[in-house]
Formats: structure tokens, C-alpha cells, sequence
């Protein structure tokens, strides 16, 4: 049976999981969620899960969200991107770390300076947030260097996490340019076969609401 992506290309947590699902070999379809259209707020949706989550990984009458959770998921699968059994709790926790320091601020900021009316977009909580991505973005190029991957010798969930928003074109304050170890990185990973940027991955564009 294949597996079913409830996603959204403009969201980096989607992608993550996309990304996990498209390089693991395992057989996936995207399904588009109306996600700025409330589509995820529907009782059909729901449900399906009560966190009311993009993405939700469903696979027959198992249904799973939390980008983190589904990547798991995946590496249970596949035995892919875990890691080896010494850095098993590294990658977890560079996943967890960027769940909270790095994605979290970076979607948002992405969303309140893109995807909101020019006029209702709060500059002083903008300013905040970039600068608690800064440092995120310090943290990681400093641990980048002289590394391929962010934990081991190979791509991990580690680097599938960490790299959710940092290929949207749209500015939030990341020039990837900037940070020469992080930069690096993003280039081994678009160098990786069956790389795809997430507006070629998922369904939905800011193009299409234009």
C-alpha cells in the first residue's frame, strides 16, 4: 500500500518528512492540505488527528504526525537515517534541538514576514525571533566544521530535521551565504540522489494564492 504525506510545499515540518520518505526508497504519494485555506481546521481532518497537524504520515488506519515522529517512523522502517547505534541519542538530539531552537523560530518568522498582509506584520517580534535564529545559526555552522553531516559519517534525521527551512527562497533572515559550514552542508545535501527542493516535492506554492 502506499503511503500517504498529508503536506504542504510552503511547510518546512512537511518537508522534512517528505524529504525522509523520498530518499528512503519506501513508496509515498503527497496529499495536498489547503493548510492557509483552514483545511486542516475541518472536522474531516481532525478526525484524523486532534493535533490538526501538517504533515500526518497515513498508512491505512495508521496515522501519524510530528515531522520528528515520522522520521522515526521511516528508520524504523528502512533502517535509514538513524545513525549508528553510538550516536542513536546524538541524532535525537539534534532533531529535538532544532524542533525548538532552529524550525520553530524559522517558520514562524518565515510566516509572520511572508505570509501575512504587509501591514499586520509585528516588526519588533520579527526582530526577536531573528535574533534567537542567529544564534541557532551560529550553533549549527560551528558543529559543521570540518563535518560532512551533523552527527557521523552520513545523512541522518539529524540533517533531515535541521535542514527544513533553510531551502525556502523566501527571506526570513537566513542568507545561507553567510555561513560558510552551513552552506557547505545544504550543497552535500542538494548533491544527495533523489534530493528534491520541497516546492518540487509537495504540493502547493506561494505562487498558486498570488
Amino acid at each position: 500500500m502506499t503511503l500517504k504525506l498529508h503536506c504542504f510545499g510552503e511547510s518546512g515540518n512537511s518537508y522534512k518528512a517528505a524529504l525522509a520518505l523520498e530518499l528512503s526508497g519506501l513508496e509515498w504519494e503527497p496529499v495536498f492540505v489547503d493548510f492557509f485555506g483552514g483545511a486542516a481546521r475541518n472536522p474531516e481532518y481532525r478526525a484524523k488527528t486532534v493535533m490538526g497537524e501538517a504533515p500526518m504520515l497515513e498508512d491505512g488506519d495508521f496515522r501519524l504526525t510530528q515531522s520528528g515522529a515520522i522520521q522515526q517512523w521511516i528508520t524504523d522502517q528502512t533502517g535509514k537515517f538513524g545513525g549508528s547505534v553510538e550516536d542513536k541519542y546524538e541524532v535525537l538530539r539534534w532533531v529535538l534541538w532544532d524542533n525548538h531552537k532552529l524550525s520553530s523560530p524559522a517558520g514562524m518568522t518565515r510566516f509572520l514576514m511572508n505570509f501575512l498582509p504587509e501591514d499586520k506584520r509585528p516588526a519588533d517580534v520579527i526582530a526577536f525571533t531573528q535574533g534567537r535564529l542567529k544564534a541557532a545559526y551560529q550553533t549549527l555552522d560551528t558543529h559543521l566544521a570540518g563535518r560532512d553531516w551533523i552527527v557521523g559519517d552520513d545523512l541522518t534525521n539529524a540533517d533531515l530535521s535541521c535542514c527544513g527551512y533553510l531551502f525556502y527562497p523566501e527571506p526570513f533572515g537566513f542568507d545561507r551565504k553567510d555561513w560558510a559550514n552551513i552552506d557547505r552542508w545544504l550543497s552535500n545535501l542538494e548533491q544527495t540522489p533523489g534530493w528534491k527542493h520541497p516546492y518540487d516535492l509537495m504540493p502547493g506554492n506561494p505562487s498558486d494564492r498570488a
